[in-house]
């Protein structure tokens, strides 16, 4: 299922249920949330090509833990919508891939037979595909809230991948663009209460950390709405997370909001 199908069950689940006003709402059932108040053991980079079987009492957080990624990449490359319900055999990517353009393949093995073979005679092996993130978008951006960033994006940090934009609790969270909401909810955990916005086929923005949503899944906003209050949910500090991603890559949001 391609994360445009997901989308479009979001918007119908969401125009049924209605798309009224809200604050944090708990969406997902206890046993299939997340888990609360663990953090990554490992990091890694993404496994280009590999793939992992769902094995019974695994979810989403565990399994992104135990290969070194966060839960919302997971969730982002496999097109799992909320409540994040996975089952025993499914089978996990563990690479970003789906809308890239890009067919992503591991690198050819070497048999043991080619092992022998001189270094120079032996064929060049296919360079690892990755995500070509460009240096411009298509995307009208403007900055989702007021305030200093605090941290700034790093890439192949998974704790670094946006800004910090440091607030007081209650002021404003605002599209980045115009948009669809696609998850309002606090089942990934590092995130709190989260806020995914779709733009495009390409571009999706997301703002985390949030005291209060103040949309649904499957409405539409424009550039400049506010749809969260700012808060510390899952932080240390009052601040917004915001972050920037293209074909589910993260990248640098301040390489794409206009120069303060």
């Amino acid at each position: 299922m391609r994360l445009q199908q997901t989308t479009v069950a979001l918007a119908l689940f969401a125009l049924l249920a209605g798309c009224g006003r809200s604050h944090v709402v708990h969406e997902a059932s206890r046993g299939n949330r997340v888990p609360a108040g663990e953090r990554p053991i490992k990091v890694s980079e993404p496994k280009y090509g590999a793939t992992v079987a769902v094995q019974r009492g695994q979810n989403v957080y565990r399994i992104a833990t135990e290969n070194g990624l966060t839960a919302l990449d997971l969730a982002i490359w496999n097109d799992i919508g909320p409540p994040y319900t996975i089952y025993p055999g499914q089978r996990l990517r563990l690479y970003p891939g789906g809308q890239t353009g890009v067919a992503v393949k591991p690198a050819a093995p070497v048999s043991k037979q080619s092992a022998s073979i001189p270094t120079s005679a032996q064929p060049a092996r296919p360079a690892t595909p990755s995500v070509v993130v460009p240096s411009a978008s298509n995307v009208a951006w403007r900055w989702p809230a007021d305030g200093t960033v605090v941290a700034s994006f790093a890439n192949g940090d998974p704790t670094r991948q946006g800004v910090d934009i440091a607030g007081s609790s209650g002021q404003p969270v605002r599209a980045a663009s115009d948009g669809v909401v696609v998850y309002s909810g606090s089942g990934l955990v590092g995130y709190g209460e989260l806020v995914i916005v779709k733009h495009n086929e390409q571009w999706l923005s997301a703002y985390g950390h949030n005291r209060a949503r103040l949309v649904n899944e499957g409405q539409v906003v424009k550039a400049g709405q506010q749809i969260a209050e700012m808060g510390r949910s899952g932080a240390s500090r009052d601040m917004l997370h915001f972050e920037i991603r293209y074909n589910g890559k993260p990248v640098d949001p301040q390489q794409y909001l206009p120069r303060r």
